[in-house]
């Protein structure tokens, strides 16, 4: 059985490793586990395991490219194993836990893009997640040769049309394609995207404490990000924990690069402590 405390301890050595040695299904199942503790990941590790020893299978390096790559990674995670986006309950906080989408074989598209990313790297195939909003989407490259796929969406590759199409679906009708919609991010950065749909649930139904919960797992695995300890300063403001509210604050004064937040901070600081006295 994995505890809180060894699921933390495996976001902590995650917060220590270099981006590129992240293992996403890894830290994602240890995530998970902080909802669900006393729950076994070996199990959930087998099952990704088999995903890739499926996957290696069906692999033949006489006959590659990102077209049969992409209809392998289908085969396999749709066909084989039945994954796929949440249509009908996409807000269910199940669907951004790695646990129970492997068990329910449903997710939000972060979670599925995270199993994606998983296999096709286990094959060493590159595939990054890209920074489009309100959706999660996935780049894969072979030969010159590139794809943007949609992991809720069976992993179906996405036309410059569809993705525009996307966007003001999520964005509103008035957002438009832009260059940085196609940018990668890191591995951090997809976990704490992974996170954020949680946090942001909890603080749509105004469960602070669990939104707190949420942001000192998300501490662990990027303990250098400032917006998280930021954000954790107002939000143990908010909750009148003034001393966590200014630890937390002084953190970020130490992380942040921008002279004027730093200011900011500092006069939010002080404030805090008159209150204190």
């Amino acid at each position: 059985m994995t505890s809180r405390a060894e699921a933390r301890e495996i976001l902590r050595r995650v917060g220590q490793q270099p981006d590129d040695e992240i293992d996403l299904a890894e830290a994602a199942l240890a995530l998970g586990s902080l909802e669900l503790p006393n729950v076994a990941l070996e199990d959930y590790r087998r099952h990704i395991a088999t995903i890739v020893d499926d996957l290696a299978q069906r692999t033949n390096p006489a006959v590659d490219s990102l077209e049969t790559r992409i209809a392998l990674l289908h085969e396999v995670i749709v066909e084989r194993h039945g994954y796929g986006g949440d249509h009908d309950t996409y807000d269910d906080l199940q669907n951004a836990n790695l646990l129970r989408v492997i068990d329910r074989r449903r997710g939000l598209p972060v979670a599925l893009g995270i199993l994606f990313m998983h296999a096709a790297r286990s094959q060493g195939w590159p595939i990054m997640g890209l920074n489009f909003p309100g959706h999660f989407l996935v780049r894969m490259d072979a030969d010159g040769a590139r794809a943007i796929l949609d992991p809720f969406n069976e992993g179906q590759v996405r036309t410059a049309v569809d993705l525009r199409d996307l966007l003001k679906a999520t964005a509103g009708s008035a957002a438009e394609l832009e260059p940085g919609h196609y940018q990668p991010v890191s591995n951090r950065d997809v976990l704490l995207r992974l996170q954020n749909n949680i946090k942001l649930r909890h603080l749509s139904a105004h469960d602070v404490p669990k939104a707190l919960e949420v942001l000192e797992a998300m501490r662990l695995f990027a303990p250098r990000e400032p917006s998280l300890w930021r954000e954790t300063g107002l939000l143990e403001a908010h909750s009148n924990n003034l001393g966590a509210a200014i630890a937390a604050l002084e953190t970020f004064m130490e992380l942040t690069d921008s002279d004027r937040h730093r200011h900011q901070t500092a006069t939010l600081i002080q404030q805090l402590k008159n209150r204190l006295n």
